[in-house]
């Protein structure tokens, strides 16, 4: 897995390497200021897939003396500076937009910088959509941050090519400029996108609605050897999701039942949840109840909460 992680990042990273020597050449010879803005888009997000590179390297790493639970939140943290970069770039981008259109310049050579950016969408999308394939199947935060920072790129590149037919067509030059706005707004909104998702899991936000539900059936499925559950805890470091939780029991099982049970709900959690640390608090059930689903007529409840 690790291996993957790491090849998709260094992949990410030769092919925006590539990309911002074909938009600093374009826009020098064309002066089109929504090329330099995508090249300068493109000079952070190779500051991001290096950031997001060392963020999978570290997380990686197996747990030690220091971090017991692994460096999982090196990816969350990876991704945090990432989309401090991208709103530095969307920073840049509007800046540099908005003193064009005050000091207006003309375009040439507008067809080298169509075909250039045609280009940079090309090796950009195909660089993206492979990154983003390996952070879902791996559940990295740092290289899906790093994917959608690219594919950030390749709407502000879609957006460039739009403004250099229209100025290509009209004449207009104060179309470039317009154009260069508009990408920082998109690239404004993943950067808003990409800070939300890595700040909720550095400040442990419980994991998605879905995953705690796949979570709660799992321990449903045994209403017939457990008498309920409570304190369930989720979050999630990187790629790994932590879950504990209180399990009630009959009060006459076994040491040895109670730990049998626990190991077949972890195996039913971990086929439904990859890349999930459990942990079981077991509790025997109260003796002050009436009725009961199970045998021992200990248990208050028919049904789990």
């Amino acid at each position: 897995m690790s291996t993957k992680k790491s090849k998709a990042a260094k992949i990410s990273i030769a092919s925006v390497s590539l990309l911002i020597l074909l938009k600093v050449v374009a826009s020098i010879l064309t002066g089109s200021i929504s090329i330099r803005a995508d090249a300068i888009h493109s000079v952070i997000d190779l500051l991001g897939v290096i950031v997001g590179y060392i963020g999978v390297r570290i997380s990686d790493k197996p747990p030690d003396e220091q971090h017991t639970f692994g460096h999982g939140k090196a990816e969350n943290i990876a991704s945090f500076i990432i989309a401090v970069l991208i709103f530095i770039a969307a920073g840049t981008i509007f800046y540099e937009a908005i003193r064009r259109i005050i000091v207006g310049r003309p375009i040439e050579l507008i067809t080298v910088g169509i075909y250039v950016t045609a280009v940079a969408i090309v090796i950009n999308g195909a660089a993206s959509w492979y990154a983003l394939k390996v952070a879902r199947s791996t559940d990295s935060a740092a290289l899906e941050a790093t994917a959608h920072h690219m594919f950030a790129d390749v709407l502000s590149s879609c957006a460039v090519l739009v403004g250099l037919i229209s100025v290509r067509l009209t004449g207009l030059s104060i179309l470039d400029p317009i154009v260069a706005l508009l990408v920082a707004i998109l690239i404004t909104r993943t950067a808003y996108l990409t800070i939300k998702r890595s700040l909720g899991d550095l400040v442990d936000v419980k994991l998605p609605e879905a995953e705690e539900n796949a979570i709660r059936s799992c321990l449903q499925e045994h209403e017939g050897e457990l008498v309920s559950f409570h304190k369930l805890r989720t979050r999630r470091a990187g790629s790994q999701r932590y879950v504990d939780l209180h399990l009630v029991i009959p009060k006459h099982a076994t040491v040895e039942e109670a730990h049998r049970l626990c190991d077949r709900l972890e195996v039913e959690i971990k086929a439904s949840l990859p890349h999930i640390s459990i942990n079981i608090h077991v509790e025997p059930c109260s003796t002050k109840c009436n009725q009961c689903p199970l045998s021992c007529k200990e248990a208050p409840d028919k049904t789990l909460r």
